[in-house]
């Protein structure tokens, strides 16, 4: 019978959604690294999440597993740093991979679709507390930032992801040495645009380069609950 629900969730990961109360996606955050030999399980699961409309998942690769022998791409010390700054939110003492966090609130184990489908499901049914409008113009990102609930004692941070729809890495060293994996939506830039109130409806306008996919994250500080998000092709 557990085998048979294994094999159901790992469907209903690669399916959509007909109706949620969340007004935007929801955001899953893999923590992961080419040096990880527990990590393509994970991998690939964040792979079939790219291919909804109402998931928005990325992809930070960690550098903490580069001195097996196998130094990762995408690996950047500030993914770190923000794993670690979850797991102090958290009251926890240690990180490690593959880490799914789902809206900046939950974590599981990165290969585990059972857990991470009721995370996702719950985060769904939750009311929304802000809408994003999202145009990129040009090299010009334009946000309008509506808030939908009362955020009076909220310290929010709006946040602009650009990554890579897909990258192909061959790794000839370490734990994974002479396999080759597709990587979806690797995180490339992370840009902290600035604070907001939350008090009322708010415009934006970010610098933006290059062509790839962007995420918008309206996300409490320190941190905290992501509240919104929106992602822009």
């Amino acid at each position: 019978m557990n085998a048979w629900k294994t094999i159901l969730t790992a469907l209903w990961i690669g399916l959509p959604v007909t109706a949620t109360a969340q007004s935007g996606p929801v955001v899953v955050e893999l923590f992961t690294s080419q040096g990880c030999s527990s990590c393509p399980p994970a991998d690939a699961l964040l792979h079939r999440l790219a291919d909804r409309d109402d998931v928005l998942p990325l992809a930070l690769h960690v550098e903490y597993w580069d001195y097996i022998g196998w130094k990762d791409q995408f690996a950047d010390p500030a993914h770190t740093v923000r794993q670690k700054g979850y797991a102090h939110a958290a009251g926890r003492s240690m990180i490690y991979t593959p880490q799914m966090v789902i809206m900046g609130q939950d974590d599981v184990v990165g290969a585990d679709a059972m857990e991470l489908s009721d995370a996702i499901a719950k985060h769904q049914r939750e009311k929304p507390k802000v809408q994003i409008n999202a145009v990129r113009k040009g090299a010009v990102l334009s946000l309008t930032l509506l808030p939908l609930a009362d955020l009076a004692q909220e310290d929010l941070m709006v946040q602009v992801v650009q990554f890579a729809r897909v990258k192909t890495v061959n790794i000839t060293r370490g734990e994974l040495a002479g396999r080759q994996f597709n990587y979806a939506h690797v995180v490339e830039d992370w840009q902290q645009v600035g604070p907001w109130d939350g008090q009322a409806e708010t415009v934006i306008d970010v610098p933006v380069s290059g062509t790839q996919p962007i995420a918008v994250l309206v996300q409490q500080d320190h941190f905290g609950a992501i509240l919104a998000a929106a992602r822009v092709d």
